[in-house]
């Protein structure tokens, strides 16, 4: 089997440095042929040096991509098409993978009618985890715990994340790319990229699993282990979700074109909001409250005040000027 691993990257050519050594460090067990494919997208680091020097004497083939056009789902989309594996694995430049990724990713597609797989992501933070996290709220700083392994599908508490996933080429051929009016884009916070793909593929049928062992470690900064970084997540996660919802609604009661569920969560944790500024006791249970409110006020303002296109736009005109 051929393997292409994407790694889009943006200003942070410290740690994909540390990502790409995890790369080149992991067995690769035989009958695998793994390459390395770096998406530099618009970084003004040294990011292109950084990926120029590590491919002299390397063991692995790393190949080095520029995307010009802003944004995560343009980055990971530029790196899928760059390759000609037939597996395609995507992770952040964050990361480093566990000794044993390749053996994983070896085994599970041993198995013809597997399609997809995703995996944990474990925790390398900069600074201890503050007490005050809010339960439920993992994914704010990429946290996602080891399940048994298990099907994706209805039944699956959450989704399959872009960060640590592998899939057949073929997966790409059925459903499309990532959606490039999602994702991150410059500094920007908008998501859901992976939710509306991971839609797609339960949609299409596909057959995918999640993994205990297919492990990376992520890197967690100080920055954001704070009450604002959760909260201007929550808000464009909101957005993200509004955005989404222009192309598909969900399957619930809307009340004044928002989801009901939202608008009575919203509404419930604006009375959390004195306690959560002003007292430094205040509990995980209430701070996820209040972001329910961030994450209405997102989903609004998505909905009902942002041109996809525009914004993009915006967005890739910053990032060249």
């Amino acid at each position: 089997m051929t393997l292409d691993v994407v790694v889009p990257t943006y200003n942070r050519s410290g740690l994909l440095r540390k990502t790409i050594q995890s790369l080149l460090s992991a067995p690769v067990p035989n009958g695998l042929d793994v390459k390395i494919i770096v998406v530099d997208n618009n970084s003004k680091d040294d990011t292109r040096d950084v990926v120029l020097t590590m491919q002299t004497g390397a063991k692995l083939r790393i190949e080095y991509v520029q995307q010009p056009l802003q944004g995560l789902s343009h980055a990971r989309n530029a790196g899928i098409g760059a390759g000609k594996g037939e597996l395609v694995g995507v992770i952040d430049d964050d990361e480093e993978v566990e000794e044993h990724w390749y053996k994983t990713v070896a085994r599970e597609f041993e198995d013809p009618e597997t399609q997809f797989i995703g995996g944990p992501y474990l925790p390398n933070c900069e600074v201890d985890l503050p007490d005050w996290l809010p339960p439920g709220y993992n994914g704010v700083i990429g946290i996602v715990e080891a399940k048994p392994r298990q099907p994706f599908g209805e039944s699956f508490p959450g989704n399959l994340q872009g960060g640590n996933a592998v899939f057949r080429r073929s997966v790409f051929e059925r459903v499309g790319l990532y959606d490039v009016h999602l994702g991150r884009a410059g500094k920007g916070l908008l998501s859901e990229e992976d939710a509306e793909f991971y839609r797609r593929l339960l949609a299409a049928g596909l057959r995918g699993f999640h993994v205990p062992d297919l492990e990376i470690y992520h890197y967690i900064p100080a920055t954001r282990l704070t009450r604002r970084y959760y909260r201007r997540w929550c808000f464009w996660r909101g957005v993200s979700q509004g955005i989404a919802d222009k192309k598909q609604r969900e399957n619930v009661r809307y009340l004044f074109s928002i989801p009901r569920y939202r608008v009575m969560r919203g509404i419930d944790g604006i009375f959390d909001i004195p306690r959560n500024l002003f007292s430094r006791s205040a509990s995980g249970e209430s701070f996820a409250r209040e972001l329910s409110f961030w994450g209405l006020l997102g989903f609004v303002y998505g909905k009902h005040f942002i041109k996809i296109g525009s914004y993009y736009a915006d967005k890739t005109k910053t990032s060249a000027g």
